[in-house]
């Protein structure tokens, strides 16, 4: 009977989520494409759902992640700020090389402003990374991003449309800072209760995005034909020119292979959730494509990566 217990089937569920995770947001993306209304009810409650995923994200948090800062701060401020200024500046380039309309040029900002992906820690346990210092680095480049987003893309976006800064503060502190604090405050004081529902954060976090990602392909299902080719190609070179350039600020830092490995993934990926509910809310949903385009291809790009560096390190055993 334990077999079929609700904990082992929640678990296994959540896994087989987590795993084909690239797959559900793909399937997704196609019938809201073909049948645009499917996911349109999830529109009035993004702000909602990603604060659910960034409440998850602060569970899986403990003090000692910002404590590193203290003890080791050089690896992870030289990340953070990498970071920021990387994937900040690469978006305006691509906007500006590639010619993108304003709303799209916004968009890719926009991504490019917020803080690290929220999955670049699981990427980085695969890629045998430095795991403590990717965590590390999700976590003060979340907190800073009620601060940082907001004036990158003020400096950076406001060319292509008008900018609210505050209201982006607002949003932020909404929608990432509280729910992350309560759900690191709830790790802390709540651990064992907290303990026992970890299994099926995974799950919580894979549907939302999915929806996520339907709503807003759903909603630009007609600017889809016309520009989703310079949307995937803005979101790739995004992607791997943030990889690779995060590599090399771990060499000039004069990292080991395991922190340059963490710093190269948490460049390379940014929290594409946090992105498409902004650009949702503050913008419009073609702004939001870049992020929905992302929230597939890094869910690609990481875990090849991780397989190519995982496949190197134990030939070298």
């Amino acid at each position: 009977m334990s077999i079929y217990s609700p904990a082992k089937i929640i678990r296994k569920v959540s896994t087989l989520a987590a795993k084909y995770f690239t797959l559900w947001v793909l399937l997704a993306s196609i019938i809201a494409f073909w049948h645009p209304p499917t996911f349109s009810f999830v529109l009035p409650h993004i702000s909602l759902c990603l604060g659910i995923i960034m409440f998850g994200m602060g569970i899986t948090l403990q003090i000692e992640d910002f404590k590193r800062v203290l003890i080791r701060p050089w690896p992870i401020l030289c990340g953070v700020a990498a970071q920021y200024a990387i994937m900040s500046l690469l978006a305006l380039s691509i906007a500006r090389s590639l010619g993108l309309p304003s709303e799209l040029a916004a968009g890719v900002i926009l991504l490019g402003c917020c803080p690290g992906g929220t999955a670049s820690n699981v990427i980085c346990y695969l890629a045998g990374a430095d795991v403590a210092l990717s965590v590390s680095m999700t976590s003060l480049s979340t907190l800073l991003a009620p601060l940082l987003t907001p004036i990158l893309t003020l400096l950076l976006a406001g060319q292509y449309l008008p900018v609210q800064a505050w209201e982006l503060f607002q949003s932020i502190a909404v929608i990432v800072l509280t729910p992350v604090t309560l759900g690191l405050l709830a790790r802390h004081f709540l651990g064992s209760v907290v303990q026992r529902g970890l299994d099926v954060l995974p799950l919580i976090s894979v549907v939302t995005i999915v929806l996520l990602v339907g709503a807003i392909v759903g909603k630009s299902s007609d600017q889809l034909l016309a520009m989703g080719s310079v949307v995937i190609l803005a979101v790739f070179l995004h992607n791997g020119l943030g990889l690779c350039l995060g590599y090399g600020v771990g060499v000039l830092a004069d990292a080991d292979p395991a922190q340059r490995r963490a710093m190269s993934i948490e460049v390379g990926m940014q929290n594409s959730g946090l992105a498409l509910a902004l650009a949702s809310i503050h913008f419009s949903p073609l702004a939001a494509l870049p992020a929905a385009f992302f929230s597939v291809w890094h869910n690609i790009s990481g875990p090849l990566l991780a397989s190519i560096w995982s496949r190197s390190a134990s030939n070298k055993q």
